[in-house]
């Protein structure tokens, strides 16, 4: 089964294979060729270095390339509006203290809390999915467990 993600994620993920691909890649090579130019490579520093950072990048192409081929774009566009599922973004109030709260869910690659995006397979996640406007959610994460009221769904901003 491959794993959800936004299209803007899966975007990014290309970005940045991209910039290794056509910009460190070719970058690499170069450096390794000044470096051959130096002399003996056994004593060479730099040649090591270049060698490093080759095996380096290469690894980094063919993690990407496979998260890549493990990932789905899922557009929340054309699934249900009226309750919480993947791409949604959630507006929640804690019932005991009023505090706000707003979460996009998005896939395990491109969660980021200091960006207010969670992967719909943490405990918050699995937690609000299906749910409507309206609901109370009983979250139970590690540190603590918390009731919230969902105060609104929308889409687009994953």
């Amino acid at each position: 089964m491959k794993a959800p993600i936004t299209k803007k994620g899966y975007e990014a993920l290309q970005v940045q294979l991209d910039q290794l691909i056509k910009e460190e890649r070719p970058r690499v090579i170069r450096d390794i060729a000044e470096a051959r130019s130096h002399g003996d490579l056994k004593e060479n520093a730099e040649y090591e270095a270049a060698k490093n950072k080759q095996s380096f990048v290469e690894g980094k192409i063919q993690m990407l390339q496979g998260k890549l081929a493990e990932l789905e774009i899922i557009d929340p566009s054309k699934g249900p509006q009226d309750k919480i599922v993947f791409g949604a973004t959630v507006e929640l109030q804690d019932v005991e203290t009023d505090e706000k709260r707003c979460y996009t869910l998005v896939g395990q690659e491109e969660s980021d809390l200091k960006e207010r995006k969670i992967s719909v397979q943490s405990p918050v996640g699995r937690a609000l999915i299906g749910h409507r406007v309206g609901e109370e959610v009983v979250i139970t994460t590690p540190a603590k467990t918390v009731t919230y009221e969902i105060l609104s769904i929308h889409f687009g901003n994953a």
